[in-house]
């Protein structure tokens, strides 16, 4: 029996990007554009996920989780265009099981969704592990965790930590970076140490004297594993 995914997103558009990709993995859809149609029309339905935007019409994402998790375990991603660390600890704190910012790639879509699926089978992921520290990182899943507790990532934080983490300690430009991780020959290259300083806050101890994203001079950022 194929997974039936609900999509909870009130912009046509982006609902029916999301269902082609979905659809394209061999899940079926059901959409709905609104918190109260989808609390209504989910009533009895045998779902294997649900993926939620926050910004709707009348109730908000947030409220439609409140009163979901009230006699629902089903899993729930949030796809959201709030990135803010607050907002996706609040996404989790009200009962999501993972977050997804606007605009988001289909291959970490598609992986957070089949790392949820799994997740919720009781089947043993076969997605590559890499720890450095106390974190580990899945790729495959696109999920950083700490011990067991995860850790928040916007889509550009999770490729250049990915793009580091691939480089298996070799130092990376930022040129280099910014070029996979941007998919643009030509940029602001600042904004790869934007992104860098970001992820520090949330890796190290001290950001200020880091010890797992390392800057070599004159050759550019290292994971320390």
């Amino acid at each position: 029996m194929k997974d039936r995914i609900a999509i909870v997103e009130d912009i046509a558009e982006m609902a029916e990007l999301i269902r082609l990709y979905l659809e394209n993995e061999g899940w079926e859809t059901i959409r709905f554009e609104t918190a109260e149609a989808a609390l209504e029309g989910l009533e009895g339905e045998n779902l294997s996920l649900v993926i939620l935007d926050v910004n709707l019409p009348g109730m908000d994402g947030f409220a439609f989780l409140d009163r979901f998790r009230k006699d629902r375990t089903t899993p729930v991603l949030i796809v959201s265009a709030r990135s803010a660390d607050e907002d996706i600890i609040t996404g989790l704190g009200y009962g999501a099981d993972e977050f997804v910012t606007k605009p988001f790639s289909p291959r970490v879509l598609v992986a957070r969704v089949r790392a949820m699926l799994r997740r919720a089978q009781g089947q043993e992921s076969s997605s590559d592990l890499v720890s450095f520290g106390p974190f580990t990182f899945d790729l495959e899943a696109c999920l950083l965790k700490k011990g067991s507790d995860r850790i928040p990532l916007s889509n550009k934080e999770f490729g250049v930590l990915s793009f580091l983490v691939e480089q298996e300690g070799k130092p990376a430009t930022p040129e280099t970076i910014y070029r996979s991780v941007w998919k643009n020959e030509f940029g602001d290259l600042t904004a790869v140490a934007v992104y860098v300083q970001r992820l520090r806050r949330k890796l190290e101890a001290d950001p200020a004297h880091p010890v797992y994203i390392e800057t070599i001079p004159g050759m550019g950022y290292r994971i320390n594993r």
